[in-house]
């Protein structure tokens, strides 16, 4: 990777190993919109009109929320499907805007594995029958069944399938989301993954799956077309996917065909991702602070990557991404910032800090004891905020705590409903 020596470092560009160049630093981080356009979970003009704000904004590099593999397992009801026979007019569309103000637009794939809400009306699956436990909360997901392994190969072939949809539909790449206790999670971690066969057991058994999804969807997309990993640098959970874990991870894909890999960690039942890991004895370092969660990880990570770290966590202030992109001694450090909930705050957050204006984003909050519960509502005072933008609306605070939280679990019924109607449909 090449980059200019001068300015601000949030504002150089940087050559990615593909050979295209992304102008700044900063990456429009994935989010959970649940804005597909119902039957049949495309993108249309909400997404259309968000989108448009963060091209707008400066951002070098826009990554979309979770766009699903399979139409069977989403992350939310409201989630994008992208698959093989898909209608790519309106992802053309998508990829045009998302791409209209200079900087690159990639998708991010994903298969939510256990993560499945219950009112989706599917049956989760995972590589071993281990539930999520989260205490009275567990009820809301669906019950797991372990995959066979025939399913697992076709679901290797799905996220293959999708990228090679996306690259088809203009986007300049594909995230591959193996992060948040997602699928691709799961199967990295002893405590989700207890199969006995080729895909548990051992570390490099438990990466298998990973493994075997890059090399996929690497040998169906162009040289030019981007691939990368968003990966845990922890799950926060004793016993569970820890550091040096993903450190081994890392290495195993150099040599791999990737552009970056983006750092970050938790899941459901321990969302460090909102700075509310809940292992017990959990270092205390900046890895746990408001700001950069993850940046002492992604520093140490770099150390054994040929290709560009991007750290994201909870970046608010200027001068915390700044610093977060400082090198060590050795010239070891983060190249790209992952910035989110900012962004749904401030679209035009790039261009603010390239003039030195809101220096530090005020972000809503949710000081509730429950951990779930204050995830959850945090996760609704931003959808609140996104919601607005895609109506052309200006993004405003979010509101109350536990309005946001209720006006989400509404939608997300209403669009449940209309979910499990389509499948039914289909």
């Amino acid at each position: 990777m090449t980059t200019e020596a001068t300015g601000n470092p949030l504002f150089q560009p940087l050559t990615l190993p593909n050979g295209s160049t992304i102008p700044n630093r900063i990456c429009k981080a994935a989010m959970e919109e649940n804005l597909a356009e119902q039957p049949g979970q495309y993108p249309g003009e909400r997404l259309f009109t968000l989108y448009e704000r963060w091209a707008r904004g400066g951002t070098g590099l826009i990554l979309s929320g979770n766009v699903m593999v399979d139409p069977s397992a989403l992350t939310g009801p409201g989630g994008v499907v992208l698959e093989k026979g898909t209608d790519l007019t309106p992802f053309i569309n998508w990829a045009r805007i998302g791409k209209s103000g200079g900087g690159q637009f990639w998708l991010q794939i994903s298969h939510p594995g256990r993560q499945l809400y219950k009112s989706l009306g599917e049956t989760a699956v995972s590589p071993s029958d281990v539930s999520l436990d989260l205490g009275k909360f567990s009820s809301l997901f669906a019950e797991v069944r372990p995959l066979e392994v025939s399913e697992i190969e076709r679901i290797i072939e799905r996220f293959a399938d999708t990228a090679e949809e996306a690259e088809k539909a203009g986007f300049d790449g594909v995230q591959i989301h193996g992060a948040h206790g997602y699928l691709v999670s799961q199967f990295l971690s002893p405590l989700a993954n207890q199969r006995t066969d080729e895909w548990g057991g051992s570390l490099e058994s438990r990466a298998r799956f990973l493994l075997r999804i890059v090399d996929a969807v690497r040998a169906r997309v162009s040289p030019t077309f981007g691939v990368g990993i968003k990966l845990n640098s922890a799950d926060f959970q004793r016993g569970g996917f820890a550091f040096e874990d993903a450190r081994q991870v890392v290495e195993w894909l150099e040599g791999k065909g990737l552009d970056f890999v983006e750092l970050s960690g938790g899941n459901y039942e321990s969302p460090a991702m909102q700075g509310n890991p809940q292992e017990e004895g959990a270092p205390q370092t900046s890895t746990q602070a408001r700001e950069a969660f993850f940046v002492d990880f992604a520093r140490d990570i770099a150390k054994v990557a040929s290709m560009p770290i991007m750290v994201t966590g909870g970046i608010t202030k200027l001068e915390t991404a700044e610093a977060a992109l400082e090198q060590d001694a050795n010239g070891f450090g983060v190249a790209i910032i992952g910035i989110a909930r900012a962004l749904a705050a401030d679209p035009n957050l790039p261009n603010h800090w390239r003039e030195r204006k809101n220096a530090h984003v005020e972000l809503p909050e949710c000081g509730w004891k429950s951990q779930t519960l204050a995830a959850l509502a945090v996760m609704g005072l931003t959808k609140a905020q996104i919601e607005r933008m895609a109506k052309g609306k200006p993004p405003g605070d979010g509101g109350s705590s536990a309005a946001a939280l209720l006006a989400d679990q509404v939608r997300a019924a209403t669009r449940a409903r209309r979910y499990r109607k389509w499948r039914a449909s289909a």
